[in-house]
């Protein structure tokens, strides 16, 4: 079941990345003639790239390799100098389509060194925001977060969380990264530290072959490592990750709560996305709170940042969620602002305190633009 819904999705998503990329293409090869060496050259460069990413997927799940790992480098980073070539060339198409109704363009524009121009611009523009995305995707930031949860909690005056999601451990995010990402959220000195899902990227087989659990054991915090999982743990294979995680210092909490030191609850959520690639349910907010003292602080995990009335509704005094990634990419931070109630950052919902992460890793392109990531550092003080 699982794999038949895998093929569906990237079947789908392969079959709009060729119609698009076949739409850039006739676009690009405007500005070389027939016949020239350059047409030549870019065909064979635009083929090889818009194959890249594909052939790595498909290698790394029969032969993962140095040469996967190339592929999978080149293939990453292109998504994201397409989506920018395909915003280029739509803004092109509609200035011509446009100036087909009411001319206004010069003469010059028409011809064949203008339309080379106009192709090493674009170039030249696109490098250099993969150039500065890059640098800023491996460069996050510790954003902090003070609270106050009216609650007394006896011996507990105020607890340091550390917070990060959506690290997408594997190919890209490999060793050197993952121990990034450990640095930070050990030196925040956090008492307990959560991550919120999407610890891993689709395939397992790259953080085994890395060995990227050993970089995860060096995680520490005087109550704990917990994590739940993300729609990515159950694209590839839910079991086998969290079976994984566990082994290496991570405590998964999945559709069930635990109350830590005698003081907080934490609950922890299943990935929305588990009826669709287990073929089983996940329990709603309601049953996943069975049994929680509400008295106490309860501080809720829940990858997608979905249900917030509910939660809401049920008492939780802090839920974490990441996922939205923001959009990764400007200007796709419009659409999750459209589809999510928090795509990014702080809300208060009448006494629950809301925060959804752009997240620590990132997923596709290793490329950030117009957002940071980070990992969360979050001290609530209980004043009951």
């Amino acid at each position: 079941m699982r794999n038949i819904q895998f093929l569906i999705f990237f079947g789908i998503v392969f079959a709009i990345f060729f119609s698009l990329s076949w739409y850039i293409y006739t676009r690009g090869l405007m500005a070389f003639p027939k016949g020239t060496n350059g047409r030549m050259w870019f065909n064979m460069l635009f083929i090889f790239l818009s194959l890249s990413y594909p052939a790595a997927r498909f290698l790394e799940r029969i032969w993962i390799s140095s040469l996967s790992d190339v592929l999978t480098w080149i293939g990453s980073f292109w998504l994201a100098a397409f989506f920018y070539f395909l915003l280029i060339v739509i803004a092109i198409d509609l200035v011509r389509l446009v100036n087909y109704i009411f001319p206004f363009l010069p003469e010059y524009t028409g011809t064949l060194a203008f339309k080379k121009q106009l192709f090493t611009g674009a170039s030249v523009f696109v490098g250099i925001i993969i150039l500065v995305g890059y640098i800023n995707s491996i460069t996050p930031r510790v954003k902090k977060l003070d609270l106050v949860v009216n609650k007394k909690v006896e011996g507990l005056k105020e607890l340091t969380i550390a917070f990060a999601s959506d690290i997408h451990l594997g190919t890209l995010i490999g060793p050197r990264r993952t121990n990034q990402i450990v640095d930070k959220l050990n030196s925040l000195e956090a008492d307990i530290i959560l991550l919120g899902g999407d610890i891993v990227d689709e395939d397992l087989a790259p953080v085994i072959r890395y060995n990227l659990g050993d970089s995860l054991k060096k995680l520490h915090a005087p109550l704990g490592v917990y994590g739940i999982t993300g729609n990515h743990e159950y694209i590839g294979g839910a079991e086998a990750a969290v079976k994984y995680l566990s082994e290496h210092g991570i405590t998964m909490i999945r559709d069930t709560s635990k109350l830590i030191n005698g003081q907080f609850f934490l609950i922890g959520r299943e990935d929305r996305d588990r009826p669709r690639f287990s073929g089983t349910g996940r329990k709603v907010v309601w049953d996943v709170m069975q049994g929680v003292d509400a008295t106490k602080p309860l501080i809720l995990l829940d990858h997608q940042p979905f249900d917030l009335d509910e939660k809401q509704k049920q008492g939780v005094d802090l839920t974490l969620s990441g996922h939205t990634h923001h959009g990764q990419l400007w200007p796709l931070n419009y659409i999750t602002k459209a589809m999510y109630e928090v795509s990014w950052g702080y809300k208060l919902k009448g006494k629950t305190h809301v925060y959804v992460s752009s997240g620590a890793g990132g997923w596709g392109p290793p490329v950030r633009i117009g957002n940071r990531p980070e990992v969360v550092l979050i001290k609530i003080r209980f004043a009951g």
